[in-house]
């Protein structure tokens, strides 16, 4: 507990950034878990010796780096850690982000149905509008609470037999792995910045305004056909997206 801790104040590195670094490690290693409150500013103060102002940095700085939230009157609390989502440079599914972050992954099918494309969609996928199209739309949640929904459109022709499977246990992809023509192998991510809007507040519990990772996914299959179009929304403030470049 930090109330068992010191800062060096003989070394030249700020205070501040000593004390971050103590309530990091107390987080990591179980003394303050998700959802917890911390000590007070007063009271970190105190056991320390320090100022207010010099708790105040290293508490608003892990506020912003989201280790941290505070609530008004109530105190500082231990934010969830942001997923490492895989997917944007990966054809992974969101329950081996989740499961490699130490959470558990769950699935809400919100509607899965046999619908006639409207005109934009069907401009995306390329295919005539009216043509008949599985829709899937999607909550996904780490640990019951939701971090993302997903629409996504398939082909009725090359896909009618992901409607014999249990979408709220099975993997998308998985299932669509088990027929050789409908397996994805090629996929095109398009990533914006935008705000949450009234569904995101509804389905996901965000405020309206808040910031949302939106992607816009084409998978396709070896013979390089667009089989999947997804519009995910994730949380910003519950995911953040790895991407490793190499010069060759």
């Amino acid at each position: 507990m930090l109330e068992e801790r010191k800062l060096d104040k003989d070394v030249p590195i700020p205070l501040y950034f000593q004390l971050e670094k103590l309530i990091l490690e107390e987080i990591e290693n179980g003394s303050y878990p998700v959802g917890s409150t911390i000590p007070t500013e007063k009271e970190l103060s105190e056991i320390f010796d320090i100022s207010r102002t010099t708790v105040r940095q290293a508490i608003s700085d892990l506020v912003r780096e989201e280790h941290l939230y505070r609530v008004k009157s109530k105190g500082t609390f231990v934010s969830h850690p942001k997923l490492n989502q895989g997917f944007i440079q990966s054809i992974q599914s969101f329950n081996d982000d989740v499961i490699s972050a130490g959470r558990v992954p769950s699935t809400q099918v919100l509607e899965f149905s046999v619908i006639s494309l409207d005109p934009e969609t069907a401009m995306l996928m390329d295919r005539p509008e009216g043509s008949k199209t599985i829709y899937l739309y999607r909550k996904r949640m780490a640990d019951g609470e939701p971090i993302v929904r997903v629409e996504t459109y398939l082909p009725y022709e090359e896909c009618s037999f992901v409607l014999d499977h249990d979408l709220n246990r099975e993997s998308l992809y998985q299932v669509l792995s088990t027929q050789i023509n409908t397996r994805i192998t090629h996929m095109v991510r398009i990533c914006e910045a935008r705000s949450a809007d009234g569904e995101d507040e509804a389905v996901l519990g965000l405020k309206r305004g808040r910031p949302i990772h939106y992607f816009q996914s084409m998978g396709y299959n070896r013979n390089h056909k667009l089989l999947e179009l997804s519009v995910a929304r994730y949380r910003g403030d519950q995911s953040r997206f790895r991407v490793e470049v190499d010069r060759e």
